[in-house]
């Protein structure tokens, strides 16, 4: 049978975007199919967004610690209207970019929902295509529970576009999303809440991360509150949010702010028409190859639920690109050692196993770790201070993981990742030369065990 598309993608964020630009180039006949906003969640409310934030809420610091070097400030003066203004010209502008890459590449583009009718047609705006492969790339969404009262809560889709930086913020979570964004707030000048149901947040981090940004938090004056659920959230007379945790407290606030987890997008989507299944947790279920249970049907990225990263969905878009249509290049997708960064205030960069999972994978395991204030804050009043660590097997001496949390931990884990993908041991580390004066050097200049 001829079909209209030799691969037809629904979403246009990186690992679809990725997916229909490599498979045009490899001669395919590619459409793809966006009913939001070119980028997906990465470029439109999520990490480009986020990021640009982040550097907004740091030059609080930068204003404090200048007069420690003799510069002398007039009182610095913040616009949240100016900053999301310019973050939407930045957004519209790699929207631009995004459409002018898939154009350019040869792939179709439509706009529009598009609903999968059988295993090879999918409509949209009323027009029916056929496709020899379909590829669901659809991302995910973030969830309010449906506590009563959710709906005075918004979700990291609407900080974005707020009208206005709230007084005072409550943020729900205890992921990285959570942690990002509580820094946001603070460090703009909200007085900033986090509330999160567990012990301590970012689970599945190492453990001596998680504690340093604890206390570098706790230092910077945010209020964390651990062991702590809402239970209903009213709105008041005056607009403010009175919330009613379920140990029976009450909490004021003017805005509450859930990140507490995210869905896959797979609303109207039509996948009853096909045999594709989903998981457990209602992610669509797909083998090794990417394929799921229809055979002409694939997915990747945050919609099948692995490593939801915007760099994981670019590695698996290419990865499908190749199998498909250019099979002689493909290379699985490694999924271990991949690095990631948290941008809380201060970062966190990691790669590899944590402390944890090392003991837990029977290593005979080696901790090198260094606290120590920054070189560029001994001139200031600040007392922040940066963790260094090294995971080392101790009968291989191979390093299993590297976690930081630290000024630009994210800059400097990308580089220690190669080295780590690469399989250095400790002594690589030991006899590399450091960069002077630099934090970075203190990875390469750790002798001591800390623990064994």
């Amino acid at each position: 049978m001829a079909y209209d598309f030799d691969l037809y993608v629904i979403g246009a964020g990186s690992g679809g975007v990725r997916a229909a630009r490599f498979a045009a180039g490899f001669g395919a006949k590619v459409a793809v199919a966006e009913s939001r906003y070119l980028g997906g969640t990465c470029v439109n409310v999520g990490c480009v967004p986020k990021k640009l934030l982040v550097y907004g809420a740091h030059f609080a610091e930068d204003f404090e610690q200048a007069s420690g070097f003799g510069w002398s400030l007039d009182e610095a003066q913040f616009d949240w209207a100016t900053l999301i203004a310019n973050k939407d010209r930045e957004i519209n502008r790699l929207n631009g970019i995004y459409r002018n890459l898939l154009v350019n590449s040869g792939v179709t583009l439509h706009e529009g929902h598009a609903k999968i009718v059988d295993p090879h047609q999918v409509e949209i705006n009323g027009d029916r295509f056929t496709a020899r492969n379909i590829l669901i790339a659809t991302g995910g969404w973030p969830q309010i529970p449906e506590i009563p009262g959710h709906e005075h809560a918004i979700s990291s889709n609407q900080a974005f576009f707020l009208k206005e930086l709230p007084k005072r913020v409550l943020v729900v979570g205890g992921g990285y999303i959570a942690v990002e964004f509580a820094g946001i707030f603070h460090g703009l000048g909200a007085q900033t809440t986090l509330l999160y149901r567990g012990e301590l947040f970012l689970r599945g981090f190492d453990g001596s991360v998680r504690k340093h940004l604890q206390e570098e938090l706790t230092k910077r004056g945010m209020d964390l509150q651990f062991n702590a659920d809402i239970e209903r959230i009213d709105k008041q007379a005056d607009g403010s949010l009175k919330v009613t945790l379920k140990d029976g407290r009450q909490l004021e606030t003017d805005c509450v702010f859930y990140a507490t987890g995210r869905r896959p997008m797979l609303d109207n989507l039509g996948l009853e028409n096909t045999g594709v299944k989903l998981d457990k947790k209602g992610f669509v279920e797909v083998d090794e190859l990417y394929q799921t249970a229809e055979p002409s049907i694939l997915a990747l990225g945050d919609v099948i639920g692995r490593v939801q990263l915007t760099p994981v969905a670019l590695a698996e878009g290419m990865a499908v690109a190749r199998r498909l249509f250019k099979p002689e290049q493909y290379r699985a997708v490694d999924y271990k050692m991949i690095p990631t960064a948290v941008f809380s205030l201060p970062n966190i960069g990691t790669v590899g196993l944590t402390e944890e999972e090392a003991r837990e994978a029977g290593h005979d395991v080696q901790i090198f770790e260094s606290r120590f204030r920054p070189m560029k804050l001994t001139l200031t009043e600040c007392q922040e201070r940066t963790l260094m660590k090294l995971v080392v097997d101790a009968r291989t001496d191979k390093v299993l993981g590297c976690h930081m949390v630290g000024p630009e931990a994210g800059e400097i884990v990308q580089g220690l990742a190669i080295a780590l993908k690469a399989g250095a041991t400790k002594r690589d580390f030991d006899e590399t030369i450091g960069v002077h004066p630099t934090a970075a050097e203190e990875f390469v200049t750790m002798r001591t065990p800390v623990a064994g």
